[in-house]
């Protein structure tokens, strides 16, 4: 393994990564619209980033990308006296245990989105509310909820009156109690009213409600703050408050307690009354518990919750509202027009514009969270994982088409939290997990899928230490790499199956801390939580060695690390001396050395975001830290070692993507275009990264060949790399990125190549050419020089797609004939590509190949590839003689205006209609749109563009009828030249026919 090179940011500047989505919108934690505005609406994914839609919710676009530290948002505000004012706060305040990211305070937009600024509060981490006083876009109060891992003093109500320029604390209850909510009195924006929540999250209980939460009132805008108690209950959780603005002096509070689940008051706080008491679901109050009021009916009221409910009696009764996902987290309602609204809930945003009777589709937004990713290894490979709060998903890399979507995806059993596992190279059968230690087995070609559990109890609602086994919400399960038939899957132990799930046997002692006070009930001290993402002292990664049968690593969420090497009867305790409790999310054994392995740990359930990344190269028995060069919080979620080169390493973690060429003694940043996300599994296949995100679904970085072949003596000098090998795919359609779907691969031959500070300090435009030859040492395609290329260049890392085609034909007239390229493919076989820089030429081979699903891998392309070269090259002698007619055309026009001689004149006229005459044969009639196509005749050049269009788009060999066709065309190509005058005869009549 090479020591770690000298890299430039340059270096990998063009290295691009794609979505492929699924569109399957993730959760959504905050949405705002603007009045008056009827379409245009302001989504906040909880790890996806800033949304827009301007068609009521058809389709929405990223505001975010490239501005934000990070992607999850807490609040969105719109100021309603500021056109184009938009305030953000993040850090979701719905504080999943599993799926949790912290943010980086506030951030503002004066241009509807489009452009951000951050105002600071980055410790708050998490922000539940922002308000904007109606009167003043620059005074603005938040609702800090703070790190729900640990008590910080980062929180509660802030305030700022100059934009976000300074910040006051006006309200400050204790390092575990938050600002769960807060609303501005729209009567009067001076009285403001916040909850508190007094809270702590821990990996395996959610401590909800404590002496610190209660609801507080200002008179004052914020400036100080008065508890309201009478008539509210002595014990609270989570709390949620609305203000009625068509009924004075109504505020509801939706409250976590014995006592009951809504109160209401009718003289501004000053007494309180419950209304509702058993009616409304009292489940998983830290993750709901928002209720927002009609503006124009006091009496209606919404509750947000699993399903999103309505009151028409100021909250005595409810009825529910369908929408097309469940567990909401957000609701805005029009203040002037209140049946149209926005909500967003677990599988994204969507618009309704009459009152919930219909809303748009959730299957327009890229937001889904992933915990874990897999690759196939058919081509194009797909891609594999499961979507919180939707389904385990497999989605093509490619399409057949001009973007990837639903048809392109199908589930392959399991649940939202799965780990799937199959047999790469023959993925018919597909295993994925599920809470409580739920397993299937899914044929994907039958579609049949079948429970084959190890230990098949129901285990949601029972205390982990009371239960036989226990498991992680991700629990992992793998396939051998050595024999499919052998299946393993952890709780918190290690179970094995030799005939695919039909019979288990345990294959380890619990390899967990086994801590029965950890075991208890996930919730208190009002609400009990058994949703399974509680459970702890389990196993949260397993990995198997790619050079033995019977080695397996396993990995807890409480920091234990063993390792077996003979399959499972005796295990040893390699943890690394320094780990502590922690996660251990990620096991990476080298592809290189079986000695060498890597975890990806981390504490952020612990309020820790520091990176903790750790090597071994002698089985464990020693353990380095290998974290240089990462943010103080970039906390680690998954490492992965290139196959084709030892210590190139990829890290996902909390805040983006980072790269190491030395095994990880040092690390750099590595994000290019890839969202400010959480990145929680990778994968490389066939030369591409693949990246799982919190947020932003599946992203592929098309052809790591500069990576794996970036060295020291290349770097700061122009170099071309060698390309990979290509592959040459019908697409059907365009090669666009379609609206609503995800990214296909550039489609040709990518060729990277890097190009020298010190040519663009010598000049503007520095003199490069990059050339495709065939085998032959044959010119195919040329870029550069007389050719443009098809991107500006610049210095460092520079990405060109060649589209697998011949150099295109130039027209002479600007006569529309077909939206076509004037070319053809080529066909299959060794090419090299040549860069010419100051002189200098560098070279590199490689080789193009058929899809393998064409049939087409055996098949004798020479037939065709004659035929298409035979007619271009019958089109470029048309083209030439096109180009002498229509010199000659116009310098016997010239001729004709200045003379004065009758028989002179008859003369040229005469010339003139035969070279009129002659080209109108030739060329196309002029056309200004595909429909003048269907009432214009067809001339020669029409039809040997169409011909060659033909062949090319057809299998080889040629039909005999294309190659009578082209006879045919050629023979009146022939008889036009013979009927042509001097203009055509100095022309270059091309190569001899074969």
């Amino acid at each position: 393994m090479m020591r770690n090179p000298i890299f430039h940011d340059s270096d990998f500047q063009d290295l691009t990564w794609r979505n492929i989505g699924p569109f399957l919108g993730g959760r959504v934690t905050a949405v705002a619209g603007v009045a008056g505005a009827p379409d245009l609406f302001i989504a906040g994914a909880a790890g996806g980033g800033i949304w827009r839609t301007d068609d009521a919710g058809r389709s929405w676009r990223n505001l975010s990308d490239g501005w934000l530290g990070s992607g999850s948002v807490g609040a969105l505000a719109v100021a309603g006296s500021g056109p184009g004012v938009i305030y953000a706060g993040m850090g979701e305040a719905q504080i999943r245990g599993t799926a949790t990211t912290h943010g980086d305070g506030v951030y503002r937009s004066d241009d509807g989105g489009e452009t951000w600024r951050s105002l600071g509060l980055a410790k708050t981490r998490h922000i539940s509310r922002i308000r904007v006083d109606p009167r003043d876009p620059d005074t603005v109060w938040v609702a800090a909820q703070g790190l729900p891992w640990k008590p910080t003093a980062e929180r509660g109500v802030y305030r700022t009156g100059d934009g976000g320029k300074s910040w006051a604390r006006t309200l400050f209850v204790g390092e575990t109690v938050g600002a769960s909510d807060l609303i501005v009195d729209p009567a009067d924006p001076d009285t403001l009213y916040a909850a508190m929540w007094d809270h702590q999250r821990f990996p395996w209980r959610i401590r909800s409600g404590g002496p610190g939460s209660g609801v507080y009132r200002s008179r004052d805008g914020g400036a100080s703050w008065t508890p309201l108690t009478d008539g509210l209950p002595a014990a609270m959780g989570k709390i949620g408050l609305a203000i009625s603005p068509a009924r004075p002096g109504r505020i509801w509070a939706a409250i976590e307690s014995a006592e009951g689940e809504l109160f209401r008051s009718e003289d501004g706080g000053v007494s309180w009354t419950c209304v509702s008491r058993g009616k409304l679901p009292r489940a998983r109050a830290w993750y709901y518990t928002k209720i927002v009021a009609d503006p124009l009916d006091g009496d209606r009221l919404f509750v947000l919750h699993d399903p999103l409910l309505r009151s028409d009696d100021g909250g005595v009764s409810f009825r529910q509202i369908e929408t097309p996902h469940s567990d909401h987290h957000d609701l805005w309602i029009d203040p002037e027009r209140p049946g149209r609204m926005v909500v967003g809930n677990d599988g994204g945003a969507c618009v309704t514009v009459n009152g919930g009777a219909s809303w748009s589709s959730l299957e327009n937004q890229p937001t889904g969270q992933f915990y874990r990713v897999a690759a196939d290894r058919c081509h194009p490979y797909r891609v594999y994982g499961a979507q919180q709060d939707w389904v385990t998903v497999a989605i093509a890399s490619r399409a057949r088409d001009g973007g990837i979507g639903a048809k392109d995806c199908y589930t392959v059993g399991g649940c939202e939290n799965a780990y799937i596992a199959f047999d790469p190279e023959r993925p018919k059968l597909v295993y994925a997990s599920c809470c409580g230690g739920a397993l299937t087995e899914c044929d994907v070609e039958t579609g049949r899928i079948r429970n084959i559990s190890p230990y098949p109890a129901l285990a949601l609602g029972s205390e982990p230490r009371s239960l036989k086994y226990r498991f992680n919400w991700n629990a992992p399960v793998i396939v051998s790499q050595h024999d499919p038939e052998v299946l393993y899957h952890a709780g918190n132990v290690v179970f094995r199956s030799r005939d695919r799930g039909r019979s288990w046997d345990v294959a380890s002692p619990s390899l967990t801390r086994d801590e029965p006070d950890k075991q208890g009930a996930g919730g208190g001290p009002i609400t009990n939580e058994a949703s399974g993402a509680e459970t702890y002292n389990t196993i949260a990664s397993l990995a198997e060695s790619p050079h033995r049968a019977g080695v397996l690593w396993a990995g807890s969420d409480d920091g234990l690390v063993h390792r077996t090497e003979d399959d499972g009867r005796s295990w040893r305790n390699v943890t690394p001396p320094d780990l502590g409790e922690a996660l251990v999310n990620a096991i990476e054994i080298s592809p290189h050395d079986p000695a060498t392995v890597y975890l990806a740990v981390n504490r952020y359930r612990f309020g820790d975001f520091t990176p903790c990344l750790f090597k071994t190269e002698d089985n464990g028995d020693s353990w380095t830290r290998v974290v240089e060069g990462m943010a103080a919080d970039a906390a680690t979620r998954v490492v992965r070692e290139d196959p084709s080169r030892a210590g190139l390493l990829y890290a996902g973690a909390e805040t983006g993507m980072y790269l190491s060429f030395d095994g990880g003694g040092r690390w750099r940043p590595f994000q290019g275009n890839l969202p400010r996300v959480p990145i929680t599994d990778l994968a490389i296949r066939r030369g591409d990264l693949i990246a799982a995100t919190q947020g932003r679904a599946f992203w592929i970085l098309d052809d790591l060949s500069p990576l794996r072949q970036h060295d020291e003596a290349s770097v700061g000098k122009s170099h071309l790399f060698r390309p990979r090998t290509a592959y040459r795919i019908d697409i059907n359609g365009t090669d666009e990125t379609f609206k609503g779907l995800g990214e296909n691969p550039p489609n040709g031959a990518i060729v990277y190549f890097r190009l020298a500070d010190r040519l663009f300090q010598e000049q503007d435009a520095p003199a490069v050419r990059l050339a495709i030859h065939d085998a032959t040492g044959k010119l195919v395609r040329q870029y550069g020089g007389s050719s443009p290329m098809p991107r500006a260049l610049k210095p460092g890392l520079n990405r060109l797609v060649w589209d697998l085609r011949v150099d295109s034909l130039t027209p002479p007239t600007k006569r529309f004939i077909l939206p076509a390229p004037w070319s053809y493919r080529v066909g299959p076989g060794v090419y090299e590509a040549r860069l010419t820089v100051a002189g200098d030429t560098c070279r590199q081979r490689f080789e193009l190949r058929m899809d393998p699903h064409s049939g087409l891998a055996e098949v004798d392309f020479s037939g065709q590839q004659g035929l298409l070269a035979d007619i271009r090259q019958t089109l470029a002698e048309l083209f030439s003689g096109l180009a002498g007619a229509i010199e000659a055309r116009d310098s016997v026009a010239r001729r004709l205006a200045k003379t004065d001689d009758q028989k002179e004149t008859e003369r040229l006229v005469g010339e003139l209609a035969k070279i009129e005459a002659w080209a109108d044969f030739a060329n196309q009639p002029d056309c200004h749109s595909l429909q003048d196509v269907i009432r214009v005749p067809h001339r020669l050049d029409a039809q040997l563009l169409y011909l060659m269009l033909l062949v090319d788009a057809a299998d080889p060999p040629p039909t005999e009828a294309a190659r009578a066709r082209f006879a045919e065309l050629e023979a009146r190509w022939r008889m036009l030249r013979g009927q042509s005058g001097d203009w055509l005869k100095s022309q270059s009549p091309g190569t001899p026919r074969r």
